[in-house]
């Protein structure tokens, strides 16, 4: 399958956070292009995807090789590899692109210290440059935060020349279970939308999340408060969305 997209692989400096995001003109974007395993790294791999390369990409991570010598692993004995783009980026913040000679145009990547950017089937290289911007001009926010307004940058200047149909957002913090995983599967607008569930998301499952048992701690029980609110209907909680019981 072709995924023509735009993504980007990152690291927070302060707290070791990996994640992915991404958007692309095909549905369900999130169950195929983007990997993550906490304290090892971050990788994408779109265009002609083949998710294997980013099963391989966070197993050679896991074995100590860096952004660059893994992306140099996974794509040694890919045959397809012409038409491959895979962003890649350590748990030391090391990051590595690839973007093969036959992507479809535009096409192209960029990286930099804890950030790996690219594209293909793009309005034009802007599309790349805003999201560079952006991420670098937003260090102060948290990870998940940072990889959406770059999705955001890409979007107002053009990104997938085709339109749009899928986003996804995927963050780990020190956790086997995801910090942030969100999906737009198949939305007119999937980065506004990812906006919105990402607003619901800070208001009711961060919460929940704070509560849950970590590793070296003692699982304790969900607080009060938090209780209470997943008791509300959905509508009227903080944030919003979902619906109500059906009478």
């Amino acid at each position: 399958m072709q995924l023509n997209t735009f993504s980007i692989a990152a690291r927070c400096p302060r707290t070791g956070m990996l994640g992915v995001a991404v958007s692309t003109a095909v549905p369900a974007v999130g169950s195929l292009c983007p990997h993550v395993r906490p304290a090892v790294g971050a990788v994408t791999t779109q265009a002609w995807v083949n998710p294997y390369l980013g099963f391989q990409a966070i197993a050679s991570l896991a074995r100590g090789r860096d952004a660059a010598a893994t992306l140099e692993h996974v794509l040694g004995d890919d045959a397809a590899r012409s038409v491959r783009q895979i962003g890649v980026v350590d748990a030391q913040g090391g990051a590595a692109s690839w973007t093969g000679p036959d992507c479809t145009p535009w096409c192209g990547h960029a990286t930099g210290r804890g950030y790996a950017i690219q594209g293909n089937m793009l309005t034009g290289p802007e599309v790349i440059e805003a999201m560079e911007h952006s991420f670098l001009a937003s260090e102060a926010s948290e990870l998940a935060e940072r990889l959406i307004l770059a999705l955001e940058a890409a979007q107002a200047v053009g990104g997938d020349k085709r339109g749009k149909q899928s986003a996804s957002l995927l963050v780990y913090d020190r956790e086997d279970y995801p910090w942030v995983d969100l999906r737009v599967d198949e939305h007119r607008h999937p980065v506004a939308e990812l906006r919105r569930v990402w607003n619901v998301y800070l208001n009711q499952l961060r919460p929940f999340l704070a509560g849950m048992p970590k590793k070296g701690e003692p699982a304790g029980p969900t607080p009060e408060a938090v209780t209470k609110m997943l008791l509300t209907p959905p509508p009227y909680r903080p944030g919003g969305g979902g619906g109500a019981a059906d009478a």
